[in-house]
């Protein structure tokens, strides 16, 4: 990964040709799209109808020809000479109704086609994004903390909506030019072979010059798309962090930042355009070329020559440049469809980089799933690292039994909170072992696991909607109860809520447990969102509870009643508490004192105290600043 999130690394994983793959999320649609191509030929043959129409007529009606045309060899008109007025315009009158029909099912099968094609690809669009959003949840944490949200979401919405763009329009485009410029050159070849070479001249050409705009604008778009993950990962930074940027006034800090993205995209996007615009422009002089060479050959034929010994009839010259006309516009279309076509392909390479892109801890093969579990947790000479960069926990052993609660302290990168992670298999051990109820974490199915591991972080992470909703997160029937606007679970919510301490104050907001708390819990204090969420872990009813530095935002009178709920959290629990104010561990059967991710000291508060070691040292340090109690709450 770029450090500004640009997912480089993701396209590296694409298992096979990235727009191959698009085919296995169609197969499911065949038949709807079967038709709406069969449909859209029906379209491109209809449209071909009007101008052999106008061909007839003229050589016909108009002049009098005695020639069949293509109509009469196909068995539609009758051939010969047409002799009088009453006869000519009874002709006339059946090539009205075979234009007017070949409008008819041209409107309806051009209806047809655009409704099956557009609606499978949105089909498809809905499929792909469902299955890219599952696998990437089922990823691992190293994944998250190696890549940028803005990148993610970038993949997720404006990469698989510009792949189903391409379906959406590009797809129909292809069956356009294969259809019409097939067609119309059997029709220009059945009226002048000679001529029908000149008209069809440029379409190799065309071909040839698409396939080499498309190998010299790929690596610009795959840098373009890369852009684009950057400027959204400064964008998403900045949002986020719009209180930061605001305490400090640091406007036009993130100004200049996002503008140096932006102009870096603006100069990709320029680049491209400049050399986009002048291969279109040359294929539109190209064929306006060969078009007035058409005209001077085909027109210079008639004029020198008698009307059977010309390259063509004066009615097949004029259906000439019609087809000229329509078969150049799809040609010229070829252009842009391999210009969309290198976007797609892009964004292809992304999407699908991240569905070959496999989690790092997975579940093994025949797992093991206890339906209970009791809680004794063992670290077995266990080190851990990440990325491969110097180790945070190192050759950690340390025994827990069941219903035990153990404090972890020591200074910030100690490596506390880490070990924790390893529990529930966050992350997997680089040495040792982490068992729960004597068996390695690695031999879990990873849902019982984690099922049984509740934890309760610094900074809770709230999700927009109801108070009931996100205290429900912690029991799947709760939550589906409350998604679905039913109560049958609501007495389990508000009983959690109870032992959290958080019931008084949500009975006082507006709506109660149907108040909004807005994104992230925005709409709460720091207090409030932590009672929150140790409702939340006291529903999932775990057997391990992990509390990572829970009371360190708040202020004193807030930690008291978060501490009454932690007590009542860890209640025939095992509990580990990572503790930056260590008030907060005093009671704990062992305490655990980490340095530099190796134990340093362990056993009681009173124990530690006695020993005089680190512990002793921090606790008279946050002695000294302690503040006085009384003071005011920030709920």
């Amino acid at each position: 990964m770029t450090d500004d999130g640009g997912f480089a690394d993701v396209r590296e994983t694409v298992d096979g040709h990235p727009m191959w793959n698009l085919l296995r999320y169609a197969l499911p649609y065949w038949p709807r799209i079967s038709a709406g191509v069969f449909a859209a030929v029906c379209t491109r043959a209809a449209r071909l109808v009007p101008p052999v129409v106008v061909a007839t007529a003229i050589d016909r009606v108009v002049l009098g020809s005695g020639e069949a045309g293509l109509l009469a060899d196909l068995g539609v008109l009758p051939g010969g000479a047409i002799a009088g007025e009453a006869a000519r315009l009874a002709f006339l009158e059946r090539l009205v109704a075979i234009a007017a029909l070949a409008y008819l099912v041209r409107s309806v099968t051009r209806f047809g086609s655009r409704y099956l094609l557009q609606s499978s690809a949105q089909k498809i669009q809905r499929d792909l994004r469902n299955e890219t959003y599952d696998h990437l949840q089922h990823l691992s944490m190293d994944f998250f903390a190696n890549h940028q949200t803005g990148g993610m979401m970038s993949i997720l919405n404006s990469d698989i909506n510009r792949l189903e763009q391409f379906l959406n329009t590009e797809f129909r485009q292809l069956i356009r030019v294969v259809a019409t410029v097939s067609g119309i050159a059997a029709v220009l070849w059945y009226y002048s072979p000679s001529l029908a070479l000149v008209a069809l001249a440029p379409v190799p050409l065309i071909g040839v010059a698409s396939a080499g705009f498309l190998r010299w604008i790929e690596p610009r778009y795959k840098s373009i798309r890369e852009t684009v993950g950057r400027l959204n990962s400064r964008l998403e930074n900045n949002l986020g962090g719009v209180a930061v940027v605001k305490s400090f006034d640091r406007y036009a800090f993130e100004r200049e930042r996002v503008a140096n993205q932006s102009a870096a995209y603006h100069d990709e996007q320029v680049a491209a355009l400049r050399i986009r615009r002048a291969f279109f422009a040359t294929l539109r002089l190209f064929t306006g070329i060969v078009f007035v060479v058409v005209l001077y050959v085909g027109g210079q034929s008639i004029v020198t020559n008698s009307p059977g010994e010309a390259l063509v009839s004066t009615g097949a010259f004029a259906a000439f440049f019609l087809y000229l006309r329509r078969l150049y516009s799809p040609m010229r279309r070829i252009g842009r469809s391999a210009n969309k076509y290198q976007l797609a392909k892009s964004s292809a390479e992304r999407v699908f980089g991240l569905l070959g892109r496999e989690p790092t801890v997975t579940t093994p093969p025949d797992p093991h799933a206890p339906d209970s579990v009791a809680g004794r947790v063992e670290f077995e000479d266990v080190s851990f690292s990440y990325d491969g960069r110097e180790r945070v926990v190192d050759n950690i052993d340390l025994e827990v039994a069941p219903g035990e609660t153990v404090g972890l302290a020591g200074p910030t990168g100690a490596g506390k909170s880490t070990l924790t992670k390893l529990v529930p298999r966050l992350y997997d051990v680089d040495e040792g072992r982490v068992l729960v109820d004597d068996r390695d974490v690695r031999e879990y199915d990873l849902g019982p696991l984690r099922d049984a591991v509740a934890v309760v972080e610094q900074s809770p992470y709230l999700f927009s909607g109801t108070v009931a909703e996100n205290v429900a997160y912690g029991d799947a029937d709760a939550l589906a109860a409350e998604r679905a606007d039913n109560d049958a679970h609501r007495d389990r919510v508000v009983k959690a809520t109870r032992a959290a301490a958080a019931h008084e104050f949500v009975a006082g907001l507006p709506e109660g447990y149907d108040t909004m708390v807005g994104e992230r819990g925005v709409k709460l204090s720091g207090g409030q969102r932590q009672r929150i969420a140790i409702a939340r872990a006291l529903l999932n009813d775990p057997a391990i509870i992990i509390f990572d530095e829970a009371t360190s935002d708040v202020d004193t009178e807030t930690e008291e009643r978060i501490a009454e709920g932690i007590d009542r959290l860890v209640a025939d629990r095992t509990a580990f508490v990572v503790a930056h104010r260590l008030s907060t561990i005093r009671d704990a059967d062992q305490i655990v004192v980490m340095d530099e991710g190796r134990v340093v000291e362990s056993g009681t508060h009173e124990a530690l105290l006695t020993a005089g070691g680190e512990y002793a040292s921090l606790w008279r340090a946050q002695a000294d600043e302690r503040p006085m109690r009384g003071a005011p709450s920030e709920d």
